[in-house]
């Protein structure tokens, strides 16, 4: 798959997503200080599917109906890279299919596709 890792996610889940054969672009790596219209418009007009801690992006989805290809919003109360690297791997393993064109709020106990009204 492709992803689109934002800069407060880092690079380390970045990394990880690599090491597992995805095809990687990281905002922290490779566009640094990149402004959130940039990168949704970005993930949306190159297919990435977008993971991110910024609830932002929910906003720019479901308040400015912004279009994309996927996201992936990491509510977390453990932002440490390791939590980060095992919700996705869960993730990964049980929903792959399910990731590309839905919005998808992950936490440490729930996965949950949201839907737009």
């Amino acid at each position: 798959m492709r992803f689109l890792v934002d800069e407060s996610t880092g690079p380390n889940v970045a990394r990880w997503l690599r090491d597992q054969g995805h095809d990687v672009y990281s905002i922290y790596e490779q566009a640094r200080g990149a402004v959130d219209h940039e990168i949704i418009q970005k993930a949306c007009t190159e297919g990435w599917i977008l993971v991110t801690n910024d609830k932002d992006f929910g906003e720019l989805i479901y308040r400015e109906n912004h279009p994309h290809k996927g996201v992936i919003l990491l509510r977390l109360s453990d932002e440490r890279s390791g939590n980060k690297i095992s919700v996705m791997k869960e993730l990964l393993s049980h929903h792959i299919e399910r990731l590309s064109c839905n919005f998808v709020v992950v936490t440490e106990t729930a996965i949950r596709f949201a839907r737009r009204s």
